[in-house]
């Protein structure tokens, strides 16, 4: 009687191994292909090929309309938390100070009754006293004490007992933010880029499909090199063309302006959202199975 393997058996309370594999258990891996990927001289905004590109001083790319619509977006958002901060402080500024005066109110209410008064007046709500004079068991209205249970008590699905919980409005930063890198970014601190395109008559026939070179060694540009932007003059050059000349000679190599090497700006790769970028470029899917159903329930996609 040959012995019965994982793979024939079916009968069991569980799962083995061979069906959990079937069913996709696990945390399954998978590199990410060309179209997943944000290519160099896409807009980290709208994905798209850049249009007047800028850079930040951490080497991201925007189109000029789309970075400055989002710094835009943010100072106004910013303009109106600043108001609603202001509003909710003037809101408890005036409610300490009505407090203040009710307390003194009190104050000098209890002492001119303690002072003046030839009757004793109650000021305990227990003693409040209705317009016939009766207080107590003896009172047709609603006792204070009563009042105070019904408004204490924890009666949730009463409208009146319901809680008003207070937003509080905290104090928001000034400054406006890099949708990208999110470190503080000025207007200021954007630079133009100027990518250098091919021009040669191979590339002249297709002039849809634009594609850019390294002023100094004539490479193609693609997402795999790594590439450095001058924020002097904006020119882009590649990693070993930068490192060889520039940073030895101080000077750009296309318009002889003088750069220093603090203007040497290394750009991003990869971009935002399902585009995944640096060198970890794995998506991952991780699947549990349900239970008794064997099925799957798949936790979406993570792409890093």
């Amino acid at each position: 009687m040959p012995q019965r393997h994982s793979k024939n058996n079916n009968d069991l309370a569980f799962f083995t191994y061979d069906e959990k594999r079937k069913l996709g258990y696990g945390t399954q891996k998978e590199r990410l292909g060309k179209d997943s990927i944000k290519p160099f001289d896409a807009c980290s905004l709208c994905l798209k090929s850049l249009i007047d590109p800028m850079s930040c001083q951490k080497g991201h790319l925007f189109c000029k309309e789309c970075i400055l619509e989002c710094l835009l977006s943010q100072k106004k958002d910013i303009q109106r938390r600043l108001v609603a901060h202001s509003a909710q402080q003037k809101q408890e500024k005036e409610e300490e100070e009505e407090k203040l005066m009710l307390q003194k109110a009190k104050e000098l209410d209890a002492f001119d009754q303690q002072n003046h008064g030839a009757v004793p007046q109650y000021s305990d709500r227990n003693y409040n006293r209705d317009k016939n004079g009766f207080h107590g068991a003896n009172s047709v209205k609603v006792t204070s004490y009563e009042e105070e249970a019904l408004r204490t008590m924890k009666a949730f699905w009463l409208p009146s007992a319901t809680p008003e919980a207070s937003v509080k409005v905290e104090a928001p930063s000034t400054s406006t933010i890099c949708p990208e890198g999110k470190e503080n970014l000025k207007l200021k601190t954007l630079f133009p880029v100027q990518f250098t395109e091919d021009t040669s008559e191979q590339k002249k026939s297709n002039a849809l499909d634009r594609s850019y070179i390294c002023p100094s060694c004539k490479t193609t540009l693609t997402n795999t090199m790594s590439l450095v932007a001058l924020s002097s003059c904006g020119h882009v050059f590649c990693k070993k063309c930068s490192d060889r000349f520039m940073a030895v000679d101080k000077v750009c190599l296309v318009c002889n302006k003088a750069c220093k090497e603090r203007h040497l700006v290394n750009l991003k790769k990869g971009g935002t959202g399902f585009a995944g970028h640096d060198d970890n470029l794995e998506a991952k899917d991780f699947k549990h199975l349900g239970s008794g159903s064997g099925l799957g329930l798949v936790r979406p996609a993570m792409k890093t």
